[in-house]
């Protein structure tokens, strides 16, 4: 199937581009928050709460407004290493969506919604406002021109400590044919029109680091049997552990005596199990065959350092 063309793309989000216009243009939010309210009711859509923007879209403007100070709600909450407090934050949403939802059920799904949101802003956000966002934005100007590297609208807020960059190319150099081309097509390994949202998960957003008690040796094989197990045959993509890291200078990393590796990487089939290993806590505890292994999610800045090969 070919790609979709720009014209294609606006007519099949033509109710989001006049919601997005209104938030950017008419109620003057700003662009950054505008596109993550955005990317967090498409990804609220494909979580399964279905039609949200044919339910805003015939909205007046007051509840749209309100409508999207509960994304930001949704959002703001899914930054947050602490979960929320109390069911009725977003009852709005609730109400016009006729199904429940809330924000602790939606942080039960915070690195699911992280990768999801993520994904939207990159494949959909950044492709169909990108001509509304040149109305508010200025270009960037590179001191210097990069084959096939086109300039982009600067978007202050972007990168985002939590849900990363997005690159919107400037409308007036978007091919009017065809705005997927060759150099794009990583990010529709299905095409557009049958793409998933776990199509831009990397390998550090389905990973877990997992923690042993010093005395007690788990081995690759244990933590494998322990995750399968409970959570399903192909989940465990991967066990990383230094049997041999007595050279590392982390004293906290192994056990001298024992050569014990204290930590591990855990690598998933997707970050969907990474929710549900956590259950929207920080950390959880297990046990196999009497030995204790505490999981969490892994951090590239802080675990990274680690000695793994």
């Amino acid at each position: 199937m070919s790609s979709p063309t720009l014209d294609q793309l606006h007519t099949y989000h033509a109710q989001e581009r006049v919601i997005f216009s209104k938030l950017v243009l008419q109620f003057s939010r700003s662009p950054s928050e505008s596109l993550l309210v955005m990317a967090t009711w498409f990804w609220l859509e494909n979580f399964g709460f279905e039609d949200i923007f044919a339910t805003i879209f015939p909205l007046p403007d007051r509840l749209i407004a309100s409508f999207a100070n509960e994304a930001v709600s949704c959002f703001r909450c899914i930054e947050s290493s602490d979960p929320p407090n109390g069911f009725d934050q977003i009852p709005l949403t609730s109400q016009y969506l006729q199904n429940h939802v809330s924000l602790p059920m939606i942080y039960k799904h915070r690195y699911t919604a992280i990768a999801g949101i993520k994904t939207f802003l990159n494949t959909i956000c950044s492709r169909i406002f990108s001509d509304i966002l040149a109305q508010v934005l200025p270009y960037s100007s590179p001191p210097y021109s990069v084959p096939g590297l086109h300039p982009s609208l600067i978007i202050p807020g972007f990168p985002h400590p939590t849900f990363g960059n997005i690159n919107v190319m400037r409308p007036d150099l978007v091919d009017g044919v065809n705005t997927f081309n060759n150099n794009n097509s990583f990010l529709f390994p299905k095409g557009l029109w049958e793409w998933n949202d776990h199509s831009m998960e990397s390998e550090n957003d389905r990973t877990m680091f997992i923690t042993f008690s010093r005395g007690f040796h788990v081995s690759q094989a244990e933590v494998k049997e322990l995750f399968t197990n409970i959570f399903g045959e192909k989940c465990v993509v991967g066990v990383y552990m230094r049997e041999d890291c007595v050279s590392s200078p982390n004293i906290f990393a192994c056990n001298n005596d024992q050569q014990q590796s204290l930590f591990a990487k855990l690598v998933l089939d997707s970050v969907v199990t990474v929710d549900r290993i956590l259950e929207g806590e920080k950390l959880q505890k297990f046990r196999i065959n009497g030995k204790h292994i505490w999981a969490r999610k892994y951090n590239e800045k802080k675990d990274g350092r680690t000695c793994f090969t």
